[in-house]
């Protein structure tokens, strides 16, 4: 890196940083928090926990910000990954080309924060732009798409046999709809932009056919994987395309955004032209005319028309749609209950219906005259217990997520009881307050159900909650270290919690204060729950 883009990459994140101390004042304002001034990113996390502790967990938080959960997940998790990066930050020191990409990302949440809650006024400007960058955004994401399409052509050069290819990764409906969408066989120019991208992400695709390309070293290094990378960035690629496929101006945060996240993309791909590994020139895609340049943009409006937008993440991997989630061990036992009690349902009418026959036959014959009809005595009600759910309707309690997430937090066993025994799921994030309020009797109470915990990949989450309340001073009590043990004992997140401990022994070791020891004892701990 010469020393004008160093200057210039840092002229850049420092922008960013002051964006960022700017906004989290407001923030912190709206969630009852008075500062006078914005710090750095630690500091801006270690204050939205303040938060979370005094408004009651993070739902809540979410709510002054009206956010959903995912949006608040995503939130925090971008402002992590940034004080990972850049704890603190003092004038005039070194910064990354990983580091800027932190920092901006995160200005283009709090710009999306800032379209969910008008009031918030901050300003996230970085620059004045002008129509030159929105050109070449334009061009940008064409050679994105481009790079991946010709990636995907050149492991897959015969169409029928990638045609066959893509009905073993999704299906043949899917196959015939992009063949319909698309130009006369060609299958990738049906295809929405999130889906070739999904054919490059995906882990075993990626490792077979793309991964010689991409992992250099030199760039897709903001997480520690290339292809988790390029994953988040394509992701944000997306997002950004469909701004343009509706004729919306980019922000001078995501015009920056992009450009950083072209360069990465495309320089291995480059060097690799440069040294004959590929055919790809991404250099010879970016030299594009007027016309060219509309036409795909007008394909791309044409395309959006039709699929009604590209609105799927780039998720990790390729999930077939065929695959059915196996029953847990609570349906099975209410298919098979539901079964037996069929089963006898239909004994006691026959057991009935031949009782009335036997009483009708042994009757003796009578005149028809005086042929009166016989009385059956009433049988006797039964009256079972009621159920948990009818239990909770005579309590007047609504059957929905917020009455049960209500009875957790306020450590309500009894009330969590009956919806558990009723039927109803649950998930990890929401144990976050009791957690806190250290409330293990309502918590004790989930695990005695933990097929009912449906969460998606939970784990990221509540490991992240965790760390950061235990380096508040919290410990790792028994029952956090059952919670972990219960559902972040698979492959991948014991992976990744490795890689968290060597990466806070690195820093440890480079800076060894007393927060980066601490910050390492705390991921070593937790490592050594779930391994």
């Amino acid at each position: 890196m010469t020393s004008s883009t160093s200057h210039h990459i840092r002229g850049q994140f420092e922008q960013c940083i002051g964006i960022i101390r700017l906004a989290s004042v407001e923030i912190l304002l709206l969630l009852d928090l008075r500062v006078s001034e914005g710090k750095d990113p630690r500091w801006f996390l270690e204050q939205l926990d303040t938060a979370r502790l005094g408004l009651g967990g993070w739902g809540p938080v979410a709510k002054r910000l009206n956010l959903n959960d995912a949006e608040m997940s995503d939130f925090t998790l971008q402002l992590r990954l940034l004080q990972q990066r850049v704890p603190q930050y003092e004038s005039g020191q070194d910064v990354s080309e990983n580091q800027l990409i932190a920092a901006v990302r995160f200005v283009t949440s709090l710009e999306h924060l800032r379209l969910q809650q008008p009031l918030l006024s901050y300003n996230t400007d970085l620059a004045p732009g002008n129509e030159s960058q929105q050109l070449q955004a334009h061009k940008q994401v064409r050679a994105i798409e481009l790079i991946i399409r010709s990636l995907i052509m050149q492991a897959w050069p015969d169409q029928v046999r990638l045609n066959n290819h893509l009905k073993t990764l999704f299906n043949a409906d899917r196959v015939r709809r992009w063949l319909k969408l698309g130009e006369r066989n060609d299958v990738l120019s049906g295809m929405m932009f999130s889906e070739m991208a999904q054919m490059l992400v995906d882990k075993k695709e990626f490792s077979r056919y793309y991964s010689r390309l991409f992992n250099d070293g030199t760039n897709l290094t903001l997480l520690v994987e290339p292809r988790k990378t390029l994953q988040i960035f394509l992701d944000d690629i997306r997002q950004i395309r469909n701004a343009l496929t509706v004729q919306q101006t980019l922000t001078s945060a995501q015009l920056l955004m992009l450009d950083n996240y072209y360069g990465q993309i495309s320089r291995p791909i480059q060097r690799a032209f440069e040294e004959g590994r590929t055919r790809i020139n991404p250099t010879g895609l970016m030299a594009v005319d007027a016309s060219e340049l509309h036409s795909f943009w007008e394909n791309a409006q044409k395309m959006d028309r039709q699929t009604g937008g590209d609105l799927f993440e780039v998720r990790d991997s390729i999930e077939k749609p065929t695959q059915r989630a196996p029953r847990t061990p609570e349906q099975r036992d209410q298919l098979i209950s539901g079964t037996l009690w069929g089963a006898v349902g239909v004994m006691v009418l026959a057991i009935i219906a031949g009782g009335v026959w036997l009483v009708f036959s042994e009757m003796p014959s009578a005149p028809a005259a005086t042929v009166t009809a016989p009385v059956q005595a009433p049988l006797p009600e039964t009256r079972d217990k009621p159920s948990p759910r009818e239990k909770l309707t005579k309590m007047g309690v609504t059957w929905d997520e917020n009455s049960l997430r209500s009875a957790i937090d306020r450590n309500d066993t009894r009330m969590t009881l009956l919806f558990l025994q009723s039927g109803m799921d649950w998930k990890l994030s929401w144990t976050e307050q009791a957690m806190a309020a250290k409330n293990d009797e309502v918590l004790e109470v989930l695990m005695r159900y933990p097929q009912k915990m449906v969460e998606e990949k939970p784990c990221r989450r509540f490991i992240s909650t965790l760390s950061h309340a235990m380096s508040n001073g919290e410990s790792l009590t028994s029952v956090r270290k059952q919670f972990l043990a219960a559902f972040c004992t698979v492959p991948a997140v014991v992976k990744r919690q490795k890689r968290e401990v060597e990466q806070a022994t690195l820093r440890a070791q480079a800076q060894p204060d007393e927060s980066n020891k601490r910050w390492q004892s705390i991921q070593t701990d937790i490592y050594d729950v779930i391994r």
